[in-house]
């Protein structure tokens, strides 16, 4: 595989769950039942295969057969059920929107759509395989936008009392790398369920002072999402971490590991990895303008694909930037601007309509952007740096809360809806 394709192979494979080899179509075992649907003993050799292969590319020692098929399984019925949501709740994603997904991933490569294409077939990946599992993702994606972060909510008064003390303020600042294990507990767990689960931690936590590596750890007795990335949350904020583990991390020492940490969802146990300060203060200003359009009962998706591309057309043989936001962009507050939205600041626009803007030279127009507001059309006018440490923090604080919310919710909304789920496990003792 070429180099340049390792990262977002890691990625997709470690949320996806992509076969290595296109898997065999004759009927085999059931492995798990997932409400009315099953897993089969495929997919799950499949997943575990792809599971163990990236586990060596990280170094990580891989824990017992019987252990990983746990983990990867867990992972595979998480997943099933999300989908199931979103299937209820009406979430679909056309060919239009998995299309242009794939061009983006291609393109974030360096390469075409055909020619991605071709290197995963060289690996041995099934292209239609992964156009579906990708498909899947993104509906896991709307799903979680729709049921849990567009319904988080923070008060000026939240991110005020976040400001309140620079002592604080520099607390939250500071980056943090963590690792994770939870074992978990079930929503409205008996007391012997609690019990057992503080005893198995206490165990874990034994082991890890003892010596253990915490990754290899993690992958074989986590409950968390992170569980078959070795635990590891990445780089955090305080600020965006729950509060319990935001004033547990405030006073350990890089390489430490942390007490038992109860929450409603179980106990935990984290590893400070590294600490780094942070004192930016200067920010990139763009000063931006767009063209949105959105799908309706009379414009289909694709059909919204197609006139923004002509738009684009228009624009790239003279047609004026502002008298065409005028007329046809669906954003009605700036389009009476001219699609003017004034000086943004990182993090003031969602991630994928940041990520083109900032590919932009100043006057450059972008290729078509999809977003969940619609599909847009991009124009940089000009660029600027500023000291706007003020404005620089409120946004750094909201955007602190808001991901702290997200994980915590969304935390509690997996294991809510695994809880209220019918599982049954079929799956046989690994012969190793």
């Amino acid at each position: 595989m070429h180099t340049r394709f390792l990262p977002i192979f890691l990625f997709l494979g470690l949320l996806l769950g992509l076969p290595v080899q296109a898997a065999a179509q004759a009927l085999n075992r059931i492995v798990a039942v997932v409400n009315d649907d099953v897993i089969l003993a495929s997919e799950l050799e499949d997943k575990v295969r792809l599971v163990r292969s990236q586990l060596a590319q990280q170094d990580t020692q891989a824990p017992d057969p019987a252990q990983l098929e746990r983990q990867v399984l867990e992972r595979l019925i998480m997943e099933r059920l999300q989908l199931q949501v979103a299937e209820r709740n009406n979430i679909e994603v056309d060919d239009e929107t998995l299309n242009a997904n794939l061009r983006n991933i291609a393109a974030q490569n360096g390469v075409s759509l055909t020619e991605f294409r071709q290197t995963l077939e060289s690996e041995g990946m099934d292209y239609a395989a992964f156009r579906e599992e990708l498909r899947n993702q993104i509906m896991i994606n709307r799903l979680r936008q729709q049921t849990v972060i567009n319904r988080i909510d923070i008060s000026d008064q939240e991110v005020d009392n976040l400001l309140a003390s620079q002592t604080a303020w520099s607390d939250q600042t500071r980056d943090y790398h963590l690792g994770h294990i939870l074992i978990a507990t079930p929503e409205a767990a008996a007391p012997e369920q609690i019990q057992a689960a503080e005893r198995e931690a206490g165990e874990v936590l034994e082991r890890l002072r003892g010596g253990a590596d915490f990754s290899e750890t993690a992958v074989a007795v986590s409950e968390s999402e992170t569980a078959l990335e070795g635990g590891d949350l990445g780089w955090r904020k305080a600020a965006q971490l729950p509060s319990l583990f935001a004033d547990v991390v405030r006073d350990m020492q890089p390489g430490e590991i942390s007490d038992l940490i109860r929450s409603p969802s179980g106990f935990h146990i984290i590893k400070l990895i590294e600490v780094r300060g942070d004192e930016r203060h200067v920010i990139t200003q763009s000063r931006v303008r767009h063209i949105l359009l959105q799908p309706d009962e009379m414009l289909s998706e694709s059909g919204v694909r197609l006139r923004i591309e002509q738009l684009r057309d228009r624009l790239e043989t003279g047609a004026d930037f502002a008298d065409l936001a005028r007329s046809h962009s669906t954003d009605k507050v700036s389009a009476s601007n001219g699609g003017d939205l004034g000086w943004v600041n990182p993090g003031d626009m969602v991630p994928e309509f940041e990520e083109a803007m900032n590919r932009l030279e100043p006057g450059e127009i972008s290729e078509p952007v999809q977003t969940r507001f619609g599909w847009h059309l991009i124009q940089v006018l000009e660029r600027r740096e500023r000291d706007s440490t003020d404005d620089y923090q409120r946004s750094r604080a909201r955007e602190m809360i808001r991901q702290r919310k997200t994980d915590e919710e969304m935390e509690l909304w997996l294991r809510r809806l695994r809880d209220e789920s019918y599982i049954e496990y079929r799956l046989e003792p690994s012969a190793g």
